[in-house]
Formats: C-alpha cells, sequence, structure tokens
C-alpha cells in the first residue's frame, strides 16, 4: 500500500506541476519533485534494500544518519571513558603529551577503583628521585656482532602503504630527534623510512617484502643489501600479529601505486598478497636457522621474531629448538590479541589470539624456566598507551614497549577508524596524497618525540614512587589486578610464576607441564 501510495501521489503531483508550469513557484517544485521521484521509481523497482523498498526516498535518511553516526557519537555521546579501542581521556593524555600541555587529572579519577579489571601499582613510603632512570638496553646476545643500544620505549609496526608517505616521514624524523627505533611494518623498507635518519626495525613478513623473489620467496641477497644500511638497527621476523594472528591479507591492485611496489619489490597495480605462513622455513628448527641467516647477512646485527601466542606447545617447540640448536633470537616481540591494524576481518579481531598480558606472561616464564630468559630481550606491544600500561607490562617481563595507536595520535590519528577505506580525516592511514598532505612533517615529529619524551618522565615518576631507578627491578608481586568478587590480586598471585630452569627437571607447575611434554623442536 505504501508504494502505490506514494505512486499515485507522486503521478498527481507531477501532472499537477506540470499543467501549471507557468508559475515560478511550480518549477521550482517540479526542480525538486522530479528528482525525488525518480529515486522513488528506483528505489522501489531496483534497490536491493529493504528498508527502501518499502520506504522510497524517506529511507535514504536511515542511511545518511547512520554514515554520520560514529561522527555524532564521538563527538556529542561519548564520554570521557567510553570510547572503543581508545577513550577519550587516553588519546586527550596523548594530544596533551605531544604537545607538551599540563596533562594533569582534576578533581579525581572517574573510573571505579573497584571494577572488575582495574589495576593498579604498589607504592613505597621510601621513594626515590625520578632521575638517572634506565631508559635504554642493550639488544644483542653473544653472537650478535653490532648490538643496539635501544630506548625502552619505540614505535611499533606500520608499514607505508597502510600509512601515508608523510605520515612514515613524521614518525621516523621524531625516533630521530628522540633517538629510538621505527619499526617498518611488514610493508618493506621505502625511502621515507630513510628520508630523515631515524633508527629503524626491519620487519620481514610472510611475503618477504623488500627482500624477495618474483615468486614471492626470500632473497639473501636482496635481503642483504638493504639489512647492511647503517640506518637498520634491528631485523624483526613477523611470525604472527594480535589484530589477526596467522591470517594473510591482500593489498588491492588498485591500491599499490609506484612507490608502494618499489618497496615492497611487486609490480605496481597488481594485488599484493601477504601468506598466511612463511615459505622460509617449516619447523622451530628451521625457524632458528633462518633467523641465523638473516643474522649473518646483515653482519651481525641484532635478528629477532614478533608473535601473537596461540598454541602454547607451539611457542614451548621454538623454546626447545633454542635448546637443541644453540641458535637464540636476540630479542622476541609479544604482540597482544587487543592490537590494531588497517583492516581485519571481525572474527580474527574480537575471538583469535592471546591477550598481551597473557602472552607475555607466558613467554618470559617459558623463557625463565627454560634457563633462556637473560639472553634474549622480551618487547611488549599491543594496546600500551601509558606510563603505567609501561610499568605494568616491565613487571611481567618486558624489557620495551612498542607503540603504534598512540604514535599515530601524536601525529594528528582522531580514531575516525577508517583506516580501509583510504578517506582517513587525519591524512595519517590514507595513500590519497591530498589527504597525507595535511600532516606536517616538522610539526608532528616534535609531537612524536614529546610524546615519547613524556611518557617515559610518567614512567619514570610511577618507578620513583615505588621505589625504584631502574624498571629491571619490577617484579609481577608489585602491579595488582581486581578481580569479579571485588578482590585484589597480584599478578604473581594471577599467573603461575615459573623459576629459573624449572622446566628442565620433574617438578613442573601443572599449567605448563602438559604444553611442555607436547612441544617438539622438530616440528610445531
Amino acid at each position: 500500500m505504501r508504494q502505490i501510495f506514494y505512486m499515485v501521489s507522486a503521478a498527481v503531483f507531477a501532472v499537477i506541476a506540470i499543467t501549471s508550469y507557468y508559475y515560478i513557484g511550480i518549477l521550482w517544485g517540479l526542480l525538486i519533485a522530479l528528482p525525488l521521484f525518480v529515486i522513488g521509481l528506483l528505489d522501489v523497482f531496483y534497490s536491493r534494500s529493504n528498508v527502501l523498498k518499502n520506504y522510497p526516498v524517506i529511507g535514504h535518511l536511515r542511511y545518511l544518519l547512520e554514515f554520520i553516526s560514529p561522527e555524532i557519537h564521538q563527538y556529542f555521546v561519548e564520554g570521557s571513558l567510553d570510547g572503543r579501542p581508545y577513550s577519550r581521556e587516553q588519546r586527550k593524555m596523548v594530544y596533551q603529551r605531544a604537545n607538551k600541555r599540563i596533562g594533569t587529572l582534576p578533581f579525581g579519577t572517574q573510573r571505579d577503583f573497584m571494577a572488575q579489571g582495574v589495576e593498579f601499582a604498589q607504592h613505597s613510603l621510601a621513594p626515590v628521585a625520578p632521575e638517572n632512570m634506565l631508559f635504554r638496553i642493550k639488544v644483542g646476545g653473544d653472537s650478535c656482532e653490532q648490538p643496539y643500544d635501544a630506548s625502552r620505549l619505540n614505535i611499533s609496526g606500520m608499514s607505508f602503504g597502510a600509512l601515508s608517505a608523510n605520515a612514515i616521514r613524521a614518525l621516523n624524523r621524531g625516533a630521530w630527534l628522540g633517538n629510538f627505533f621505527h619499526n617498518t611494518g611488514e610493508g618493506g623498507l621505502s625511502d621515507y623510512h630513510l628520508e630523515h635518519g631515524g633508527d629503524i626495525c626491519w620487519q620481514i613478513g610472510t611475503g618477504y617484502f623488500g627482500c624477495r623473489t618474483e615468486d614471492g620467496r626470500f632473497d639473501p641477497q636482496a635481503f642483504r643489501k638493504q639489512a647492511t644500511l647503517p640506518q637498520v638497527k634491528l631485523i624483526e621476523l613477523k611470525l604472527s600479529q594480535g589484530a589477526k594472528p596467522s591470517h594473510g591479507g591482500i593489498l588491492p591492485g588498485a591500491k599499490v601505486t609506484r612507490e608502494i611496489a618499489q618497496a615492497r619489490m611487486v609490480d605496481a597495480g597488481e594485488d599484493c598478497i601477504s601468506p598466511a605462513g612463511h615459505s622460509a622455513f617449516s619447523d622451530p628448527q628451521g625457524l632458528l636457522h633462518f633467523l641465523q641467516e638473516l643474522r649473518e647477512l646483515s653482519q651481525g646485527k641484532p635478528v629477532g621474531f614478533k608473535l601473537c601466542v596461540g598454541k602454547p606447545h607451539e611457542f614451548m617447540a621454538i623454546v626447545k629448538a633454542m635448546r637443541v640448536t644453540n641458535i637464540k633470537p636476540d630479542f622476541i616481540t609479544v604482540d597482544g590479541a587487543e592490537g590494531g591494524t588497517g583492516a581485519a576481518p571481525f572474527e580474527f579481531s574480537d575471538s583469535v589470539g592471546m591477550a598481551l598480558i597473557e602472552g607475555l606472561d607466558f613467554v618470559n616464564n617459558v623463557l625463565t624456566g627454560a634457563g633462556l630468559r637473560d639472553d634474549i630481550r622480551l618487547i611488549a606491544s599491543g594496546k600500551v598507551i601509558s606510563g603505567f600500561d609501561i610499568v605494568a607490562r616491565m613487571a611481567l617481563g618486558a624489557d620495551m614497549i612498542n607503540m603504534a595507536r598512540p604514535m599515530m595520535f601524536a601525529i594528528g590519528c582522531i580514531q575516525a577508524r577508517r583506516c580501509h577505506e583510504n578517506s582517513c580525516p587525519s591524512g595519517v592511514a590514507t595513500q590519497d596524497p591530498q589527504r597525507g598532505a595535511a600532516i606536517d612533517v616538522e610539526l608532528k615529529s616534535h609531537h612524536v618525540k614529546n610524546f615519547h619524551e613524556e611518557t617515559l618522565t610518567s614512567v619514570s615518576q610511577i618507578l620513583g614512587a615505588m621505589g625504584y631507578n631502574d624498571p629491571a627491578r619490577l617484579t609481577a608481586a608489585e602491579i595488582y589486578r581486581r578481580l569479579d568478587n571485588g578482590k585484589a590480586v597480584s599478578y604473581a598471585e594471577f599467573f603461575t610464576q615459573l623459576k629459573p630452569g624449572q622446566l628442565l627437571g620433574e617438578n613442573i607447575p601443572e599449567p605448563y607441564a602438559v604444553p611442555w611434554q607436547q612441544a617438539s623442536a622438530e616440528h610445531f
């Protein structure tokens, strides 16, 4: 009936308008009515939308409001603690630190301190002055000929292609200004990563972008050429990432520009495919021998791997292979399932992988239990944004922290969540040259440096309040987490803690005993 009423009404109106064309007002009405009439016809007879078939023309209002609803919610509805994945309060903190503005909190916290999941640190009645904190650490074991003196806080992997050229420039110049490293992400080592001289951690993914043959396999000579560049300080092999662990990806050919193709060593205009797994190895020992090959090809630079923990026995298999081969990575980056990416399947982002605190604690304890922890640096990555977040992850074993999205906030990201649409309003996650030009590289690079500096200042203040001047003194017993029954327990109580070498004996705690028995150095 609605469609019939609409059609009859529109026809009557059109007849009246046509027969009365000599009235100027009717002509203007006709200019408005005819397009709406045509839209209505299309909605009724050709639309795939149920709503538009039942409510021609008017139904478009629903889609308009739906289109702008994220902005309406973020600007007018969202509270200080409501935003996801980062709250307005967290984003504001980054913006303030990036601009070196006052970052104090007036009138007390808005958080429910007794709510489930709240974390807090134990403070000391004998605090120390937050000066001369040890915020640099050597990365590189006995097999490393060119160890690297790293900052405790660095930029996590974000590829050119996912981010704009100016975003990469600003991040790398900020790393140069602040003396910390910039991870390239798996999209290759582009000219924009090298333009401003910031230290580089070159990430190698399953597509071997920047060091691949024409058929997508690893090319040692192409790798050697770039890995030996003085600006490249570390090599990271990506096994999996938190946002979409063990999932491949594809960059459509329409987005593979000449510059992206050059950085990735692929053909411009052709689909760029990242396989789910590596072709250079297929078992734990093969992984370690490949890492050793990367170390030798790079002339002894620190090498490591990144993973989101999945099946516990598979990581334990790698650890057993370390003992069999006597090949150890210089560092391991543990990514959490809460980590971000430009685009990932809903199910992978929401339901696959281990959270950072669980994965980090597990990796730290397995290395400790296997007697290998002192030889390997641990890097934590995945929704770490504040000084307290860093302290809490260091208490679980992290030596260093990588941040991605907070660094994006520092160069202007507003969490519009359009990273996959090439329409980022701030010019950060886009390949649209006009949008990307909105980023003032010189200004935003100082914002990156400022955020890094102010965040480490926050870490030093928290450590000082806890009575320490060295992050290495933190333990899992000093960070507490509120449970659903209202009780707060320390991480040491929340997670089973292993003693050095405990996995090599017979007294293996229950959570570790079965997967350790399942693990084999021969296969995953």
